[in-house]
This record gives C-alpha cells, sequence and structure tokens, in this order.
C-alpha cells in the first residue's frame, strides 16, 4: 500500500541509522560560561565569586540558594559542591577601558562583538572572553591570564603582592581534566581543615583537663595556707588578750604599756608612804593610853583600808 502519486522514497528515509551528535555553537557557548551566572543564568554582575572548581557566579545568588532552606528547592549540580559562602572567592577583576558595553542604548540597531570582554588581564592586557585561559588565586582573589603567570614567575601575586603556592591557583571554566584535578585538591583541602578543626579540639580539652588537675592539687597546699594564716591570726589575737589582761588600765601598744607601768609603780610608793605617815601618827597618839597588841591591831587595820 503506498508509493501511489509518484512518490519515491529514499533509503535514509527507510532506515535509520544511529544519530548524529548535536553541534553546539562554541562561541555561544563560551557566552554562557563567561558572560552569564552558572547558577541563576543571569548576566554577571559585580560582585563576581568563583568557586573551587573555577565557575562563576554572582554572589547574590549564591547566598540566596544558601538560604533557601525549603523542602520545594531543586537540586543544583553547578552549586552542589557549595555548602557555604566560604566555598567561594570573590574576584577582583581588571575593567576594559575599550569595551563600553552598557553605555551605548542597547535598542537592536547595534551590533554587539562578542570578542570584546568587560574584564582584561592587568598584566598582558589579554580581554577575557573565553579565547584565553585564565585563572584566579584563592587567597586574594585576583585574576590573570595563564600566559601572564608563565611568563612571570613568581611566588607573590602580580597586583597586591599577596604570596601564593601552586595549589592556590585554580583556572576559570576549565575543561573536563582541569575540573578533575580541581576537585581532587578541593577534596584534600577539605579533609586537611576537618583534621585541623579535630586536632584543635582535642588540643582545647587537654588544656582544659590540665587546668583542671592543676587547680586539683593546688587545692589542698591552699587550704594548709589558709588555716596557718587563721592559726596565726588567732595566736595574735590570744597574745593581744593576754596582754590586755595583764594590765586593766595598760593597752597593747608597747610604748603605751611601759608609761601606764610606770604610772602604776609611783602610784604604790605614794600609798606606801601615805600608810607609814599614818602609822606615826597613830602610834604616837595611841601609844600611850593603848597596849601594844592593839595598837599593832589597829594599825594593820588602818593600812588594810588605805
Amino acid at each position: 500500500m503506498g508509493c501511489d502519486g509518484g512518490t519515491i522514497p529514499k533509503r535514509h528515509e527507510l532506515v535509520k541509522g544511529p544519530r548524529k551528535a548535536v553541534k553546539v555553537d562554541k562561541t555561544a557557548e563560551l557566552v554562557a560560561r563567561w558572560y552569564y551566572c552558572t547558577l541563576s543564568q543571569e548576566k554577571l554582575c559585580r560582585p563576581i565569586v568563583a568557586c573551587e572548581l573555577g565557575r562563576l557566579y554572582n554572589k547574590d545568588a549564591v547566598i540566596e540558594f544558601l538560604l533557601d532552606k525549603s523542602a520545594d528547592k531543586t537540586p543544583m549540580e553547578a552549586a552542589s559542591h557549595i555548602k557555604s559562602i566560604k566555598n567561594v572567592t570573590e574576584l577582583n577583576l581588571a575593567d576594559n577601558p575599550a569595551w563600553s558595553g552598557d553605555k551605548e542604548s542597547k535598542k537592536g540597531d547595534t551590533y554587539d562583538d562578542m570578542q570584546s570582554a568587560r574584564f582584561i588581564c592587568p598584566v598582558v592586557g589579554l580581554e577575557m572572553n573565553g579565547r584565553h585561559r585564565f585563572c584566579f588565586l584563592r587567597n586574594c582573589g585576583c585574576v590573570f591570564s595563564e600566559r601572564a603567570l608563565k611568563e612571570i614567575k613568581t611566588e607573590v601575586c602580580h597586583k597586591c603582592g599577596v604570596p601564593f603556592q601552586e595549589e592556590d591557583v585554580i583556572i576559570l571554566n576549565g575543561n573536563k581534566e582541569d575540573v578533575e584535578v580541581l576537585k581532587k585538591r578541593m577534596e584534600d583541602r577539605r579533609l586537611r581543615s576537618k583534621l585541623e578543626k579535630k586536632s584543635k579540639k582535642c588540643k582545647s580539652a587537654e588544656s582544659a583537663a590540665q587546668q583542671v588537675t592543676t587547680e586539683d592539687s593546688a587545692g589542698p597546699s591552699k587550704v594548709k595556707n589558709r588555716k596557718d594564716c587563721i592559726a596565726s591570726s588567732s595566736g595574735e589575737k590570744r597574745h593581744i588578750i593576754f596582754t590586755k589582761s595583764s594590765d586593766d588600765r595598760s593597752s597593747s601598744v608597747p610604748g603605751k604599756v611601759s608609761k601606764a607601768s610606770t604610772a602604776t609603780k609611783r602610784s604604790i610608793a605614794d600609798s606606801e608612804e601615805k600608810s607609814e605617815a599614818y602609822k606615826s601618827i597613830f602610834t604616837t597618839h595611841s601609844s600611850a593610853k593603848r597596849p601594844k597588841e592593839e595598837c599593832s591591831n589597829w594599825v594593820t587595820h588602818t593600812a588594810y583600808c588605805f
């Protein structure tokens, strides 16, 4: 049935072979990588950040992605390795003085040159449009072309002077091999940071335990010292009380005690002289009238009263 009306089918219409790979426009791919955010698919605008795999993002889009903790959140493969804002680095980009994309009015009647880029390498002057390999430093975020780092070999940043190592250099929008190398570095770096945190926690716990042991060992000695202080203070108090009880009128100060003792001695001497004078008076008057026994008793009684 069919084939009427003079239609002649061809072989490729009847026999279906393997499908040909769809060719992607390279210029469109470069524009999508270097001019648009990997997460929100919006145009890149400052502040621009890059992850440890070399992908470019808008910082606002990364913050919104991290703050969105709803259950309806769609998993994004492009940002699955970003767990916190510390996993991205803000880029320090150099503006291209020849680029005037945002300055001109876009009415559709102008030609957009995709070869001209918004940013350039500050050392060599190459435009960051995807035609040349670019990289950034994790320590400071400065962006350079790979050619600049190869031609001028230094261990210090060309722009800000911060020292760096080979592990700190991350290629922007690299190929599959570059991404695999960067993944391994990222995993090793995160393992190292976890081990360092664990070691710091262990050290802090050990130091706290040592402080507790030192306090416990110093505890009984402190108690003994306190007891000794209490004993010494009680001994001083007892000594002071003893000095007060020795003489009611004297004070605990040594200078005052000597003065009071001399005054008491003088008062005792005066009383003895007075008693002797009274004895002589009474003995002279009563010796003739009374017997000797009565006079002696009376004199002792008067002396006792004085």
